[in-house]
């Protein structure tokens, strides 16, 4: 159970995810961007199913183009080969061998095209999806962009085209969070695409996202530091005050132990 991602609890995640947006920040258009990536969440089985399932009608097509230059480059070996008792001289011998050889070679190439029909129509359905989550990712980074965390640490007075920054620092911090963990999901859910179809191409595009992610992330945890060194120290609580130390008092030898008062 730990060898492949479940989309199911990536879907529960990013539900999670969106209903903490909108409780702590409901006017906010983050939220509406968590409630996009929730349905790309939901709708990943549908479009890795699509991605998942060969095309036969493409396949069979591609069979029957291939049996066709089968069939011509058969009838054309038939027409120039030479019958019992022919003579035939050495350069129409040469130029024959270099007709069927240069006959293989686009048989060959018609096989590799036929053979990749389907694959190229199944990395084209996953390469739509995987710039959806790119998409997503760059639009992560704009709601985070205007973000600054200096004017937590050290605000000054604005200008008439500064952006509205109505967030404390502890709501900063908790925005600055968010993002990073949708930048997160944005990853995975482009990791699922690429589960069941382990093309070489469609997989390096899932590195290149994963690696965008990663980096627009470190970028929103700097500020995330900053925010946090900008929090006041705690109050200094002085040591407590030793008082005197009670020795319990020894009954002398030879003497009866003393009586406890009963009044």
């Amino acid at each position: 159970m730990f060898r492949a991602l479940d989309s199911s609890r990536i879907v529960a995640t990013a539900e999670r995810l969106r209903d903490r947006i909108r409780e702590r920040f409901p006017d906010a258009s983050l939220a509406l961007v968590a409630d996009e990536l929730v349905g790309v969440a939901r709708g990943h089985a549908a479009r890795c199913a699509e991605i998942q399932r060969p095309n036969r009608l493409l396949q069979v097509g591609g069979l029957c183009g291939f049996a066709v230059v089968a069939v011509v480059f058969v009838l054309a070996v038939r027409a120039v080969h030479p019958k019992v008792g022919d003579e035939w001289a050495l350069p129409d011998l040469l130029q024959a061998i270099e007709a069927a050889l240069g006959s293989l070679v686009f048989v060959g190439a018609s096989v590799a095209f036929a053979w990749s029909i389907d694959g190229r129509r199944r990395r084209r359905l996953c390469f739509l999806a995987l710039h959806e989550m790119r998409a997503m990712a760059h639009i992560v980074d704009m709601h985070q962009l205007t973000k600054d965390p200096e004017v937590v640490a050290c605000p000054g007075p604005g200008t008439k085209s500064s952006p509205e920054r109505p967030l404390d620092r502890f709501e900063l911090g908790r925005y600055l969070d968010y993002c990073s963990e949708m930048l997160s999901l944005i990853g995975k859910v482009a990791a699922l695409y690429v589960q069941g179809f382990p093309d070489p191409v469609a997989l390096s595009a899932v590195d290149d996202i994963e690696d965008l992610t990663t980096s627009l992330s470190r970028k929103i945890w700097q500020k995330i530091m900053i925010v946090d060194a900008a929090a006041p120290p705690p109050p200094l609580v002085p040591p407590p005050v030793p008082g005197p130390t009670l020795i319990p008092s020894l009954p002398l030898p030879g003497l009866p132990p003393p009586v406890a008062d009963r009044t």
